[in-house]
């Protein structure tokens, strides 16, 4: 399995804000870095930036079987896709992974189709921002975020040591490994029901005009409200199970405070917000 050495050419197919932070960092640290993209506005972008050394809007058979390591960016039904088609171009002993936010129904699919010829390790790395495509890139957002790798019973220890030196190299802070499902149940929280929530509050009610009056606290709940609603929806239903079970859970636990409140039960309303501070303070722990 591919050690991680600067001699190593790593593709990234999809240029967009992930995968053009990828090919920054990448790049940054050395390596030969490639990409495949169908828009050539961001080929020529990332070219000129020098955060690639090549690039293709095509699937070239040549060009894509060159690599060593090959990172996909791209929305799941996309990935599949794209491997479905073109995996067989992929040489042997190639490592494959991914930053898709969804694992469980996808990572089963991706590793029957890519078959025993390369090494797909599943990877998720717990980064972004609100604007998109590779002319938004930063490498810096992965300075001290979080990363999961989910393997499978199929995976290699060397494959999850080499996806785990990927992300040292990134800079992520702290690397951890999950099941599929593990991750799905885990991102349905963290993730994909914050999101939810902060759609909800935007679109409760029409607030144009409270721009005026805001302050912090909304501003931050509804910072990732500016959301891509393509790559959001796929995610939302590629996880539908888990983030269903999520999002009960949270209604149920609204519902609660709602009641407290409706019964004047300060109390109650004061031991909620204890256990919040006390748990959203091990947040804060470095």
């Amino acid at each position: 399995m591919t050690h991680l050495t600067p001699d190593k050419k790593i593709l990234i197919v999809g240029l967009g804000l992930i995968g053009g932070c990828y090919a920054d960092a990448l790049s940054a640290a050395g390596f030969d870095v490639g990409a495949i993209d169908r828009r050539q506005s961001a080929i020529d972008h990332a070219l000129g930036r020098g955060i690639i050394r090549h690039g293709a809007t095509g699937v070239l058979p040549e060009y894509a079987g060159s690599f060593d390591i090959v990172v996909f960016a791209l929305y799941p039904h996309v990935f599949e896709s794209w491997v479905r088609d073109y995996g067989r171009l992929l040489r042997p002993g190639t490592l494959v992974t991914d930053v898709t936010g969804v694992k469980g129904s996808l990572v089963p699919r991706i590793q029957d189709l890519l078959g025993g010829e390369v090494e797909f390790v599943p990877a998720h790395p717990m980064a972004g921002r609100e604007l998109s495509g590779v002319e938004n890139s930063d490498r810096r957002i992965f300075d001290g975020a979080n990363f999961i790798i989910t393997p499978t019973g199929r995976n290699s220890a060397a494959g999850v040591a080499a996806v785990r030196e990927l992300a040292e190299v990134l800079g992520f802070r702290k690397i951890s490994v999950l099941s599929p499902e593990e991750h799905d149940e885990m991102i349905g929280f963290l993730s994909q029901l914050t999101h939810c929530i902060a759609v909800a509050l935007m679109a409760c009610r029409e607030s144009a005009h409270f721009i005026d009056y805001t302050g912090d606290s909304f501003r931050d709940l509804t910072r990732i409200a500016r959301i891509n609603e393509d790559m959001w929806t796929e995610l939302f239903l590629e996880n539908k199970p888990a983030l269903l079970k999520q999002m009960d859970l949270f209604m149920a636990k609204f519902s609660e405070l709602r009641d407290e409140l409706a019964a004047s039960d300060a109390e109650a309303i004061k031991e909620m917000m204890r256990l919040s501070t006390r748990r959203r303070a091990s947040f804060d722990k470095d």
